[in-house]
């Protein structure tokens, strides 16, 4: 009896299903290994890549189609993807191995920095959505600083936390004992959207016209859970401002959301929007450019995942010093940008004139420092000075013991490179405040010294 071989007309439709499950899934492994699908990790004359990375891939094909050289950055991201080589950061880890120039990129990926010749060790950055961390995560964290760092912390201008002089056989466990209290570092480093900041009185603050943190939170997983959003051109940053009393300065980030009351009569939805701005840079006096758009706060997740892969596409993979979002639109323009955005979102974004907003209350240059009234009644937030934002481990153990006993349990950092202790009731204000100077902390300063700050982050 002869058997036939089936053809695809005989195989059921789950069948199909499963057999195109199958391939899909054996080239996003082959492109994720990056050996692609003739094994070089590059579209062949019959293949383009596949899976989580085929956007950039498509990018830097484009780049060596016309004839440029891609940036060495670029060239250690398509030898292999960071995320893929975990193995390798293990081993090193177990040598004691100081990472090669190629590695102390891809690393950067878990948040790891080799900062020689500075320190002959690591420095780690944490991510943590609108900068709000558990009494306990921030005693955790004092452990691990003591434990596999230099005993000390930086809270940083993108209202983060550094760990430093971390030796290369201590990288994998601080990073795992990081993810251990439910906090992380990946993606904080390196060609990737680094921690994402929010207004730091958040559901606290009296003025405010929205609560950051849903929104923050709700990007901050976004990102984390999708690869093909990380190895951008160049790193990204986005904040997201509720209009409280601490400055977030977010139109010194890539894509700024700016809580707004919008007034009736001007063809919207009347109530709060974010009005969205793009291309700032921290530290170049570049902010983020107006375009018009504002953005329902439940849409911004998906709005800013549009403007993500835009900037995918389009940025320069030749060039660090102009890999920023900010070249592409000082070369597109913002009008042609955004409507490639609308493209990739779907549908058209809502705009409204500078006239359709309602004044938007002022900021206090002093708000992140001493104590202040919440809008809960009976309660409130102090702000913290800490010197160019550093902590030794024993001060956070104690800070967090103050947050847990006198406070609502939460610390707050801010861009200011300090942080906030919220939730203490007006009778246990002074006794908070002398417990933190027992620290060798104070939470007052000079109108100078409150917006001094040393270091990005």
């Amino acid at each position: 009896m002869k058997l036939e071989t089936p053809t695809p007309t005989d195989f059921s439709d789950e069948q199909k299903r499963y057999l195109e499950g199958f391939m899909s899934g054996l080239q996003v492994a082959r492109v994720g290994r990056n050996i692609g699908a003739a094994g070089a990790g590059v579209a062949t004359d019959n293949a383009e890549p596949t899976g989580p990375d085929a956007a950039h891939l498509k990018a830097q094909d484009k780049v060596t189609a016309s004839g440029k050289k891609l940036a060495d950055q670029e060239k250690f991201k398509r030898e292999g993807h960071p995320f893929d080589a975990y193995e390798q950061l293990k081993d090193q880890a177990r040598h004691n191995t100081p990472p090669t120039p190629p590695d102390n990129f891809r690393w950067r990926y878990y948040g790891l920095f080799y900062v020689a010749p500075a320190q002959n060790s690591y420095m780690c950055r944490l991510r943590m959505p609108n900068s709000i961390l558990k009494h306990w995560q921030f005693s955790a964290l004092a452990d691990l600083a003591g434990s596999y760092g230099g005993g000390y912390t930086h809270v940083t201008t993108r209202a983060n936390i550094q760990i430093r002089e971390i030796e290369p056989k201590n990288g994998v466990a601080l990073i795992e004992g990081i993810q251990d209290i439910g906090l992380c570092s990946r993606g904080s480093g390196a060609d990737n959207i680094r921690n994402v900041t929010g207004t730091p009185t958040a559901g606290i603050d009296p003025q405010e016209l929205l609560d950051t943190r849903p929104y923050a939170r709700e990007w901050h997983y976004h990102i984390l859970n999708d690869r093909s959003l990380t190895g951008l051109p160049r790193k990204f940053n986005v904040a997201f401002d509720g209009a409280g009393k601490i400055a977030v300065l977010e139109d010194t980030n890539d894509i700024a959301f700016s809580a707004v009351e919008v007034k009736d009569g001007f063809g919207v939805e009347p109530g709060v929007w974010f009005r969205l701005g793009v291309g700032g840079i921290t530290g170049h006096r570049d902010f983020a450019k107006a375009t018009g758009i504002i953005v329902k706060p439940e849409d911004a997740t998906l709005v800013a995942d549009a403007i993500v892969r835009v900037f995918i596409d389009t940025g320069d993979r030749t060039n660090r010093l102009k890999a920023r979002l900010k070249y592409v639109l000082d070369s597109m323009g913002v009008d042609k940008f955004m409507i490639a955005v609308e493209e990739r979102y779907g549908r058209k974004l809502a705009r409204a004139p500078a006239e359709a907003f309602a004044p938007r209350p002022n900021f206090d240059r002093m708000a992140h420092i001493g104590v202040h009234q919440q809008k809960q009644a009976g309660l409130n937030w102090i702000g913290v000075v800490l010197p160019v934002g550093k902590l030794s481990c024993e001060q956070m153990r104690g800070l967090a013991k103050i947050a847990q006993d006198l406070g609502d349990g939460e610390i707050r950092l801010t861009v200011w490179q300090n942080l906030l202790l919220s939730g203490v009731r007006d009778e246990n204000v002074a006794l908070a405040t002398a417990a933190i100077e027992k620290l060798g902390l104070a939470i007052k300063a000079s109108q100078i010294r409150a917006g001094l700050i040393a270091c990005t982050g």
